[in-house]
């Protein structure tokens, strides 16, 4: 598939992971890490290099460009977005990323940790890629594909398009945003500056996929007030909120509603970070589902849930706060139709197959969907995102170019809407 150099989008990606960009939950910054500055400056010389227009890294961490168009006249402004930032749930810090060439099959021991293993057996898609070159960590780090494969497919199509200015395509716009991981990537994001009129984030797994529909989603804290006191005097005056917010968390429906035991279209309540102490605990959790209306339902199960364990522990207070986070990307796709269609259409050209899919979770383009702006997400060639047996297909990063060179070009033949 000649659409890049795969040498030099290799190096890219490579040179990314290695990049500490983690997000901070506890952070009170934006972006709430150095690194994702640090890889934003990096981005920026690569443009400054390739003649874009428009580069900026702004006030936020965000970095914005344009691709100059080689046609005339009005066509469509599509934007392209991929986060600098990586999950905190592993450690992005110190990543060694480790290359195998001509994958011949079989499992894949990480040397950092052996005890960390992708095996073929749970990674299905691996059968499809013998003899394709499969990036990997050591086993102590994630590797950073989420989303920094997203970045490299970004970056790689602009340094294609400006060396081949025989491709009609419109103005393509660059957005590479910060803290999506933790639910920020668009907090600072003026969508009439970014000036499109559809998007695309490069934020998925594996090759063929058009994710068409997320989770709508919430955060919520729950926070225990107890009393403390001496443990040597503390009987009939404790009062434990570790005790407390622990038995909220055993009340928690597992069975049924816990990510470890759903799927497809079923949502969660998922407890992902417990603090405190005898005075005061909290714990965190994801409220995830794909029917948005059903969001005010968890939120209050979480509340009946509160209100049993203060009649329990008398004298402990339990709060929950809810925050917002994202919204099904369903909900808005309909604005613009074509963004789903071309990218279709883009396979079909290309000769590969493709399918809408749902994702349980959610991307930048679920916001940038609700504020108005139709985003779908695409594939990257990532798989096993947020662990480190986290792994990435160089094939399939390369078909990710592929695909936007055809939209770009697909866009340029359609008039925009008003």
């Amino acid at each position: 598939m000649s659409c890049c150099d795969s040498e030099r989008l290799l190096a890219r990606f490579l040179r990314y992971v290695t990049i500490d960009t983690t997000a901070d939950r506890q952070s009170s910054t934006y972006p709430s890490s150095a690194g994702q500055w640090e890889l934003g400056r990096v981005v920026v010389d690569e443009m400054r290099q390739l003649a874009l227009e428009d580069i900026e890294q702004d006030r936020w961490g965000l970095v914005w460009a344009t691709v100059p168009a080689t046609v005339a006249g009005n066509a469509p402004v599509i934007a392209l977005n991929a986060h600098f930032d990586t999950s905190p749930e592993t450690s992005g810090s110190g990543v060694k990323p480790q290359l195998i060439r001509n994958y011949s099959g079989g499992d894949l021991v990480l040397r950092g940790d052996e005890r960390k293993v992708i095996r073929e057996s749970e990674n299905s898609t691996l059968l499809a890629l013998h003899g394709k070159t499969i990036i990997t960590t050591d086993g102590t780090t994630l590797l950073g594909a989420d989303d920094k494969a997203g970045i490299a497919v970004i970056m790689e199509m602009a340094a294609w398009l400006q060396s081949h200015p025989e491709i009609p395509h419109g103005r393509l716009r660059i957005l590479l945003t910060c803290d999506e991981e933790i639910g920020h990537g668009v907090r600072h994001v003026d969508l009439r500056k970014l000036g499109a009129q559809a998007a695309y984030t490069l934020d998925g797994g594996g090759a063929g996929e058009i994710d068409v529909e997320t989770f709508s989603a919430d955060q919520a804290t729950v926070t225990a007030e107890g009393v403390n006191i001496h443990p040597s005097i503390a009987k009939g005056r404790m009062v434990n909120a570790v005790r407390a917010i622990s038995e909220f968390i055993t009340r928690l429906p597992r069975a049924t509603a816990a990510p470890e035991s759903t799927a497809e279209r079923l949502g969660f309540l998922h407890p992902f970070e417990i603090r405190g102490g005898v005075a005061q605990a909290a714990v965190d959790l994801l409220i995830r589902d794909f029917d948005t209306a059903r969001l005010t339902d968890w939120a209050e199960l979480l509340r009946q849930i509160a209100g049993q364990v203060e009649r329990e522990f008398p004298g402990a207070s339990l709060q929950v706060r809810i925050t917002p986070q994202y919204r099904n990307l369903a909900d808005g796709l309909a604005r613009e139709p074509r963004a789903v269609e071309f990218a279709e259409q883009a396979h079909r050209r290309l000769n590969v197959p493709c399918k809408r899919t749902i994702i349980r979770g959610g991307t930048d383009g679920s916001q940038l969907t609700a504020m108005g702006l139709p985003t779908p997400n695409l594939s990257t060639g990532q798989h096993n995102p947020h662990s480190p047996l986290e792994w990435a297909c160089l094939e399939e990063m390369e078909q990710a170019v592929a695909v936007l060179l055809e939209l770009a070009q697909i866009w340029a033949l359609n008039p925009p809407t008003a």
